[in-house]
């Protein structure tokens, strides 16, 4: 079987998710898709600590607890049916890449609740999360890389210049069609430098 790779962008309530394989060093596209993670697509479930904020503290901590393990489930039936996908295609997914904001450790529950900062913090790290455990479940290695230094470590590992990685992953939109964001571009370069030996 040929190695393939997953790269995950992460937003409030679904990922971007782009499945990468090389061919002659270079990478090509075998999936993209937008990942839900939430069953009811509406702000009330993907902001959930901002929803959690209007509750009363027990059920906020229900109410979150409830979008996490959709969350989580949402993530695993995701992965383990692009993992079928692949393998139907002679493709064996060795590992994932999950990109990560530049938040810091959030504190306990009660805290995160009086502070809007925190909150937009904690919906982010929520799904981030979900996808975390969701990979770990389907047995899958995850490299997670803060975003910031994405282009900087794809650099020095690839050996190649940022101008011509961010050439390459742009390049690539032409094969796969549009749309080809931002989200994807950044979501297969963190998948290209998962599969760099």
């Amino acid at each position: 079987m040929r190695q393939a790779a997953i790269g995950f962008r992460v937003h409030s309530g679904w990922a971007a998710i782009v499945a990468v394989s090389l061919e002659k060093g270079a990478p090509v596209v075998l999936h993209r898709q937008k990942l839900l993670l939430v069953k009811i697509f509406s702000y009330t479930f993907r902001q959930p600590y901002h929803t959690a904020e209007k509750m009363a503290l027990e059920e906020a901590a229900d109410f979150v607890r409830g979008v996490e393990k959709e969350s989580q489930e949402l993530a695993l039936a995701g992965i383990r049916a692009l993992q079928k996908e692949l393998a139907s295609a002679d493709y064996n997914i060795c590992g994932c890449a999950l990109l990560l904001a530049s938040g810091r450790k959030l504190p306990e529950f009660e805290k995160i609740l009086t502070s809007h900062a925190l909150i937009h913090t904690a919906d982010g790290e929520l799904f981030r999360e979900s996808i975390r455990k969701a990979c770990s479940r389907a047995r899958l290695p995850l490299t997670a890389t803060k975003e910031r230094d994405l282009l900087a470590a794809a650099s020095k590992k690839l050996n190649k210049r940022p101008e011509y990685l961010n050439r390459s992953v742009a390049a690539l939109g032409k094969s796969v069609g549009p749309p080809w964001t931002q989200d994807e571009k950044l979501a297969t370069l963190a998948a290209w430098l998962t599969l760099a030996k």
